[in-house]
């Protein structure tokens, strides 16, 4: 197998883009890693994107994407695994890279949300769990994060010590031009916010965006070089788990991704998690390896992932603060990564960061995928 390099990333700030349809943002984020990437020999294209089909009545996004990009003809397919697409189309492209099927891959992500009701937004989210004993009940997703919420405070933390996932989100945010909330947030104004799902409060959960983020792959160790690349999976239902504050197909991904890039979570210099919902980051950090079960809120609320932190995470804002769309979001968690590794993060730069990690996860912890980046030399 041969080694992958990220040759070239692109994204486009996250915002409701009124004005633009799902294609044009898909285009920018395009072209933005072709120029990176100093290629146009692309030979295969990747596209991530989860509620087109509902939000744009819209199938068949491989194809129209490569249309739109100029490159008609190009083997093209879309990906879908609820929020984890980003990270499962990445996933895709490092294998036929590395497979020796292509030489030069074009992963892209694109969501747009913002065209739509906030309830078709929500049956979107809820259409990634089990249909027939799980979203007929008409549970959304905040609702199914309120369970493990819960079960979590009622366990190991205070509301308020979840609620500083958000609170430290929102401090990488700031100064972060592709964030969608780039602002500081108190503790108090996050536990005085009103309830999405009991004890999930609204400033707690990440927000309605449209964004698209690209990235290039080759083969090659000259660059940022995906060191593993891992998509788990695990019961779709919560009552099929043997417990569910261990979100096993996290856990699952991230051993055979250590195993596969020959590391330990000791060293990993940053993270990038996904945190849809304060809670799912807490559980995430802990599934991951990072820190022992029960003690991932303690950690944030001890900075442990600020910048300067144990590991520092979402080191742009994650989810919550840089913003979360959907089918798009594991690929901005990768090149943010890419961008820390290169040494071009600018105010948000980890010092002397060799190894990134993102985890991207859909449905309610039921898909995960993990990729470990190296940097160059």
């Amino acid at each position: 197998m041969r080694k992958v390099t990220v040759k070239g990333v692109g994204f486009i700030p996250i915002s409701e883009c009124w004005e633009r349809g799902v294609k044009d943002l898909f285009v920018e984020a395009a072209l933005k890693a072709v120029d990176d990437a100093e290629t146009e020999e692309i030979d295969s294209l990747y596209v991530a994107n989860m509620g087109g089909a509902l939000m744009q009545d819209q199938l068949n996004m491989g194809a129209i994407m490569a249309d739109v990009i100029g490159k008609a003809g190009l083997p093209a397919t879309r990906v879908e695994a609820g929020s984890a697409s980003g990270g499962v189309a990445f996933h895709e492209a490092v294998k036929a890279v590395a497979s020796g099927y292509s030489d030069c891959v074009l992963v892209g992500g694109v969501e747009k949300m913002s065209d739509v009701l906030p309830e078709v937004v929500n049956s979107s989210m809820v259409m990634t769990e089990e249909q027939e004993y799980t979203a007929y009940t008409g549970v959304t997703k905040a609702g199914l994060s309120a369970l493990l919420h819960r079960l979590y405070l009622e366990q190991y933390a205070t509301p308020a010590e979840i609620g500083m996932m958000a609170v430290k989100s929102h401090d990488h945010a700031v100064g972060c031009r592709h964030a969608q909330y780039p602002f500081r947030m108190s503790i108090e104004r996050a536990m005085d916010s009103p309830m999405e799902a009991d004890p999930i409060h609204m400033m707690e959960c990440s927000g309605i965006g449209d964004g698209a983020a690209a990235l290039i792959l080759c083969p090659g160790e000259d660059g940022v070089v995906v060191d593993a690349s891992v998509v788990a999976t695990d019961h779709c239902s919560l009552t099929d788990r043997e417990d569910p504050l261990n979100l096993m197909g996290v856990k699952k991904a991230a051993e055979r991704a250590y195993r596969m890039a020959q590391v330990k979570p000791s060293d990993i210099d940053l993270l990038e998690v996904h945190d849809d919902f304060t809670i799912n980051g807490i559980l995430s950090l802990e599934s991951l390896g990072f820190v022992d079960r029960g003690k991932a809120a303690k950690l944030v609320t001890n900075d442990g992932t600020a910048r300067d932190g144990i590991i520092p995470t979402n080191t742009f804002g994650g989810l919550k603060a840089r913003g979360n769309p959907l089918g798009a979001t594991g690929l901005y968690q990768l090149a943010e990564v890419t961008l820390q590794l290169r040494g071009e993060a600018g105010d948000h730069q980890v010092q002397d960061a060799e190894y990134g990690l993102a985890q991207n996860m859909g449905g309610t912890g039921s898909i995960c995928s993990v990729n470990i980046l190296r940097g160059g030399s």
